[in-house]
């Protein structure tokens, strides 16, 4: 088949370069429309459940909303799953679905569960709700809705601005599921009762409940029919100002009308708030966080957002404007930069080699026009079945590798037409030469898509990560192929000369005056270089134990996010005070743009943030204008040393934006590694997390060790008196009406056109912020008489939890840090054995780790069989070739010298094993066992000319140099760029690249040294002439 190919595409030459034209233009067009990110999302499939109870303490929260649904949603098909976080006032409750389930189908099947939980929830405790539909990718572009200095314009019109305009406008934009506010004013009515203005009127706050729910509605009477024509008949008594309500009537006193007015004021006021926003220093500003829906090209919606944002700049008020704060189209731009430049740079290496090691300038660019029509051909398919151009999906990209097979088959034809040019037709020529290399080429390109295949059966996050490298390896080889056995021979037919001069180049004349003597050395020793062999592989064993381990990579974002946590019952009005100081003091770096702190949780409550728990978002400059010798590192420890030295009671931690949303949406937890102590009872966890916090801190490259849930919070609690109550008659809803009203309880909405204001009754300031004076609020009896709530209701201070963790319906706490400056993996092993040592766990409890440590773990498993799966397809590859399985065993020696170098590099460099350099080793092996491939085929063919086997060793060896070496060179050299690139991006890359190109030298040293002087105890026998 592959012959007939090749001669068919020699007879239409026409053809195969029309053919090839029209994929690469289709694959031009691909490129431009590729879905672009920064690196694949690696959210899980997972649903939130947001219940909102503003009344409800944690604990009251857990039980009353978050238990409910967690047990309506147990039993949903391939949950994997269920965590909650119940704080004061709202529930969040996430289901994890099994890798693979689609988006939809799984809203879908919360969805159906929402009512049977909704029915488990007291009346008035709060609707469940589904989360938007977004990952920790989602939030793409974050902007400030701002006024110009000396605008008259309130936080208040800001946030309306924000709300109901520019959100609107901006879910048009396709791909944005959702604009979340945070910070600014919301505005509503409120309606600020008077209780002595009650007492004088005998009235309770009950009554004005009853008065603005009955008073501030429209109603519809059908219609009637005049004269023949339909009337419609409407009835309107909604409300639509403060001078509305305030006219509302509550009840009369001696004929005389007692209204709202008369027992209230009536005016704009912000609604309670759970958040804030500031920025440099300046007070609050108000923000809007643009959310993108799953599955969307994160570049492409960014910048329809900007140019909706421009549009709707000439739309605002005066003295209004819209400024971006976060902009993720910045690292997509230089993480492709990155990716696009070490591909350039790898491109222009691979293409210098080939010219200088073919010998033949003709032939070396027509191999070199396999590389952009290989990626082309790629990015075809990567457009056709989905796969985003990203960090990831690019970042493999070897063109040593793309380029083989049209290196093998040019290196032929050249040296066919070198030899018989000038005897026969040129074309004859090309096309004996290009199917005598056939095999070789296509079980190249079939050795190096075995090893990558494997790969696409990981899972969870390092599927995610690695998944789409290996797809679009995959493609670009298989475009590879089909160029090396139509195009290739095509353009030798029509770009090489008929007679070429083929002439050994003076750089393969020189390494031969060196090589050859080496050669027979070990040629004579075969024991000692099996030795040599096997004691490299022998030292590299400790090396690679000591190596250390970590999950990935941390990817630089270019940005900072700094967790500042107070104690619990910090009150929001502080935290305007702590983030100005916090923002001022890290205004004096140099590297820093600009900074904005995010206190709270957003209006939709996805990320479940207390008013004590601030966001610190610092925008950094680009590397250049940095400080001379000023490391990423480094700027963190001066921060965390300045922070920590002038604002005191608040704990820092330090991560990225995308780090941060990724670590506590798949894990839960906001830090690099966690502790995860599960267990019953909530002070045996709260002493037990404080234990394990104590021993972590110790531990060398520990920073940000935290206990998010350990802080108490204080609590006023006011508990009805059964017995008060039947004494003076009294119901205890009015108890609960007046306790509503302290901190607002909304009553209904009023009407603004098209905007709708919560309308809100509240007590004033000076009676909700004094135990005494709530105490004195009085509230009227069955016979008129105004009784003291302080006797009708014990009014007491206690503590409880700031926070409730479950994980499939079991309680947890979890101690959080970051780990720097050493590896994850050894990190946690030295922390485990200190907790066996000193915290005892009691019977019922227990501790297990979480975060990318719990990935780490699950990767490694997945991994050993990837590559137990990998080297086996390998060996079966090899046998099938030479129908020996010697010969397989003697090349497959290739791949522990190959693993060996690997690991001395990595040690070199000072790197840990990772995901990325576990892929790293898996491609080095495809490369290590197609060196040895193309050797042994050489000896082979010598032996089968009746070459004896230690000359056939020799000859090949020294006749099969220029090849070997020139497949090791492109291939690494193809890879250095990305070794050495130190801008965003290059921190995944590199131990992938350093695996490959350390191991490259190794397994080219035992191709050109080892197996010659090996290869007679594998060689098979050869029988004599003669013999049966």
């Amino acid at each position: 088949m592959l012959n007939a190919i090749i001669e068919w595409s020699l007879k239409n030459r026409f053809f195969v370069l029309v053919g090839t034209a029209l994929v690469a233009g289709m694959g031009v067009y691909a490129a431009v429309n590729l879905p672009i990110d920064a690196i694949p999302d690696l959210t899980n499939v997972q649903v939130q459940v947001i219940t909102e109870a503003p009344a409800l303490s944690p604990l009251e929260v857990e039980s009353l909303l978050s238990f409910p649904v967690e047990s309506a949603m147990s039993g949903l098909p391939d949950v994997e799953q269920i965590r909650s976080v119940s704080k004061f006032g709202i529930s969040v409750v996430t289901i994890v679905f099994h890798e693979g389930t689609d988006i939809l189908r799984a809203r879908q099947l919360v969805s159906e569960r929402i009512p049977r939980a909704a029915e488990a929830i007291p009346k008035n405790y709060g609707t469940p709700t589904l989360g938007p539909i977004a990952t920790a990718l989602g939030e793409v572009l974050q902007f400030q809705v701002k006024a110009e200095a000396g605008s008259s314009v309130t936080a208040m019109e800001l946030r309306s601005i924000l709300d109901w305009f520019v959100s609107y406008q901006l879910r048009k934009v396709p791909g944005v599921t959702e604009i979340n506010a945070h910070g600014g004013e919301l505005k509503t009515y409120q309606v600020e009762v008077d209780p002595d203005k009650l007492g004088e009127y005998h009235l309770s706050i009950t009554d004005v409940f009853q008065a603005l729910q009955t008073n501030n509605a429209n109603a519809g009477g059908g219609y009637l029919v005049h004269e023949g024509e339909a009337r419609y008949i409407r009835g309107v008594s909604q409300a639509r100002s403060s001078d509305d309500i305030a006219s509302i009537v509550v009840d009369e006193r001696d004929g005389v009308p007692v209204t709202i007015g008369s027992v209230a004021k009536v005016h704009p006021a912000p609604m309670i708030r759970s958040g804030l926003a500031t920025r440099d220093g300046q007070g609050e500003i108000v923000v809007g966080l643009v959310m993108m829906l799953i599955g969307q090209n994160g570049r492409r919606v960014v910048e329809d957002v900007k140019a909706e944002i421009v549009e709707l700049q000439k739309s605002l008020p005066s003295g209004v404007t819209i400024e971006i704060l976060y902009d993720r189209s910045h690292l997509i731009h230089d993480t492709l930069d990155t990716v696009l430049h070490n591909l350039a740079e790898g491109g222009v290496l691979v293409i210098v080699v080939l010219l200088a090691m073919l010998g033949n300038l003709r032939g070396g660019i027509i191999v070199a026009l396999a590389i952009p029509l290989s990626m082309l051909f790629a990015a075809d398919v990567m457009y056709l079945t989905g796969v985003s151009a990203s960090l990831m999906s690019l970042g493999a990209i070897d063109f040593g590798l793309i380029v083989d097979s049209s290196v093998i088959m040019i290196e032929n034809c050249v040296r066919r037409l070198g030899h018989e040019g000038g005897t026969r037709p040129k074309e004859d020529i090309v096309r004996d030469a290009a199917i005598e290399v056939r095999k070789p080429t296509m079980y190249g390109e079939l050795i190096i898509t075995t090893v990558y295949l494997p790969i696409l059966a990981l899972q969870g996050q390092e599927g995610k990560l690695f998944r789409p490298m290996a797809l679009t390896v995959v493609f670009a080889l298989a475009g590879s192929l089909v160029l090396s056995l139509t195009f290739m021979p095509v353009m030798a037919s029509l770009g090489l000369s008929s007679r070429p001069e083929e002439k050994e180049i003076w750089l393969i004349r020189k390494l031969k005056r060196f090589y050859v003597p080496l050669l027979d050395a070990f040629l004579r020793r075969p024991v000692f270089a099996m030795g040599t062999a096997l004691a490299l592989v022998a030292v590299s064993l400790p090396v690679g134990y000591n190596l250390g381990a970590e999950f990935m990579p941390k990817l630089n974002e270019g940005d900072l996010l700094i967790e500042a946590v107070q104690i619990p019952s910090a009150p929001l009005e502080r935290a305007v005070k702590v983030s100005t100081q916090i923002e001022d003091l890290l205004k004096t770096f140099p590297e820093v743009r600009t900074v904005y702190c995010k206190t709270g949780r957003p209006e939709i409550a996805n990320d479940v943030m207390g008013v004590h728990q601030t966001d610190v978002w610092a925008m950094l400059k680009p590397r250049d204008e940095w400080r001379p010798g000023m490391t990423r590192d480094r700027l963190i420890e001066e921060m965390d040393a300045i922070l920590n030295e002038n604002v005191p009671g608040v704990k820092f931690g330090f991560s990225q934006p995308i780090e941060m949303r990724v670590n506590e949406l798949v894990a839960g937890v906001k830090s690099d590694v966690a502790a995860l102590i599960y267990g019953p009872d909530l002070d045996v966890l709260r002493k037990k997390a404080a234990e394990v916090e104590r021993v972590l801190a110790r531990i060398p490259g520990a920073h940000d060790v935290k206990v998010p849930s350990a802080g108490r919070l204080p609590l006023l609690r006011v508990e009805v008196r059964r017995d008060q109550l039947a004494r003076y008659g009294i119901k205890g809803s009015d108890v609960l009406d007046v306790i509503s009203a302290l901190g607002g309880t909304t009553v209904g909405t009023v009407f603004e056109g098209n905007i709708r204001r919560p309308l809100q009754i509240r007590l004033p300031l000076a009676w909700r912020d004094d135990v005494e004076k709530i105490g004195s609020i009085r509230i009227i009896d069955a016979m008129g008489r105004p009784i003291p709530l302080k006797d009708l209701a014990d009014i007491r201070m206690e503590e409880g939890p700031s926070e409730v963790e479950r994980e499939n319906i079991e309680r947890r706490v979890y101690v959080g840090v970051n780990v720097r400056g050493r590896d994850l993996a050894g990190f946690v092993h030295e922390a485990e054995r200190a907790i066996e040592e000193q915290v005892e766990l009691p019977p019922g409890y227990m501790l297990r780790w979480g975060g990318q440590f719990e990935h780490l773990e699950s990767a490694e498993k997945r991994l050993a069989i990837v590559a137990s799966v990998a080297l086996v397809l390998l060996f079966l590859l090899l046998y099938s070739s030479f129908k020996s399985m010697r010969l397989s065993l003697l090349i497959f020696t290739a791949v522990p010298t190959a693993a060996t170098g690997g690991v001395f590099a990595l040690a070199m460099r000072g790197l840990p094993f990772s995901i990325s350099a576990a892929v790293g080793f898996i491609a080095l092996f495809g490369v290590a066992v197609l060196n040895g491939l193309v050797w042994v085929s050489a000896v082979e063919h010598l032996r089968a000319e009746g070459v004896e086997s230690h000359e056939a060793a020799r000859e090949a060896s020294i006749v099969r140099l220029r090849p070997i070496l020139m497949t090791a060179l492109v291939a690494g050299l193809g890879f250095i760029p990305m070794a050495l690139a130190t801008t965003p991006g290059a921190e995944i890359q590199r131990p992938l690249a350093t695996v490959v190109i350390g191991g490259l030298f190794t397994s080219t040293l035992l191709t050109s040294l080892v197996l010659p002087a090996i290869y007679p105890w594998f060689a098979p026998r050869i029988p004599a002439h003669g013999e049966a």
